[in-house]
């Protein structure tokens, strides 16, 4: 695929050589920018190829897909007569592949700035991202990511907890697993315990008591961070970038005291020399 629209295509197809890692769908050229571009809309199959058109084909249908899927998850919930937090807390992931497909393609004013459906495109794609908006500086990156390590942490806890707290129904030849009857009304697992081993692990408010309050914040912690990066991309799609600390901080004699800014500042050069390195003219 011409990704950049100066005939110099990239490959992402195995038949090419690529590995499981190297493959992927390369995004539609930069030629093509915006336009919606099908089957039909090219000359032959080959040009259709050449531009990318498959990156538009797979992203419209998947983004379709996943809102759909979206969809079901709530009606289903409401003939079950269940509440509606499911498609909710599904929204999150909804809203960052949106935000990386969509939103910043359009932002960006081509498909081409898309992310590749590829592992190594992927890495790709959030190098250049960070070179381009130092996104590692921005509050809604570190809202994510202390939404993705925080949410691991506590749903390993969790998990732990309540298995570390099951009440036992079962003799020591039996799995302790056959003690739960699916349905039963009687409590599987003992929270007092689980709650007067966790106070005194950590402090006695760290721990919850109430149950219900206890799942909603293991769902709603790691929800509203992945809504708040995805919303951080939006804003970066339109160049409201990361915090961008290009004054250094001197001593006395006017020396550089070098800071973590001041690193990421020279590997964000870094990373613009290579991308796209005839676009750039570094002194």
């Amino acid at each position: 695929v011409d990704i950049d629209g100066i005939r110099e295509p990239v490959s992402g197809s195995f038949l090419y050589g690529n590995n499981i890692i190297s493959g992927a769908v390369v995004p539609s050229s930069n030629a093509i920018g915006l336009h919606f571009y099908p089957i039909w809309e090219a000359g032959t199959l080959d040009e259709w190829l050449y531009n990318g058109g498959p990156y538009q084909l797979v992203i419209l249908h998947f983004l379709i897909g996943i809102s759909a899927y979206m969809g079901r998850q709530w009606e289903l919930s409401y003939r079950l007569g269940m509440r509606p937090w499911i498609c909710v807390a599904y929204s999150a992931p909804v809203s960052a592949a949106f935000a990386v497909f969509l939103v910043y393609p359009f932002g960006q004013g081509s498909f081409s700035d898309g992310m590749p459906l590829g592992i190594s495109g992927t890495f790709n794609f959030m190098f250049v991202f960070q070179a381009e908006h130092n996104i590692l500086m921005h509050p809604f990156h570190m809202a994510g990511v202390a939404g993705m390590f925080g949410g691991s942490l506590f749903s390993a806890m969790h998990g732990s907890l309540v298995t570390s707290s099951l009440i036992k129904e079962t003799t020591e030849n039996e799995s302790q697993n056959y003690g739960y009857k699916f349905g039963q009304e009687e409590e599987t697992y003992n929270i007092v315990a689980a709650h007067g081993y966790f106070g005194r692990l950590i402090f006695q408010y760290a721990s919850f008591n109430n149950s219900r309050s206890l799942h909603f914040f293991l769902a709603v912690f790691p929800v509203v961070c992945v809504w708040l990066t995805s919303m951080g991309i939006c804003t970066m799609a339109f160049n409201l970038n990361g915090f961008n600390f290009n004054q250094s901080i001197v001593d006395a004699n006017g020396k550089v005291v070098p800071t973590w800014a001041d690193v990421l500042n020279r590997a964000n050069l870094g990373f613009e020399v290579m991308h796209e390195s005839n676009a750039h003219n570094f002194p």
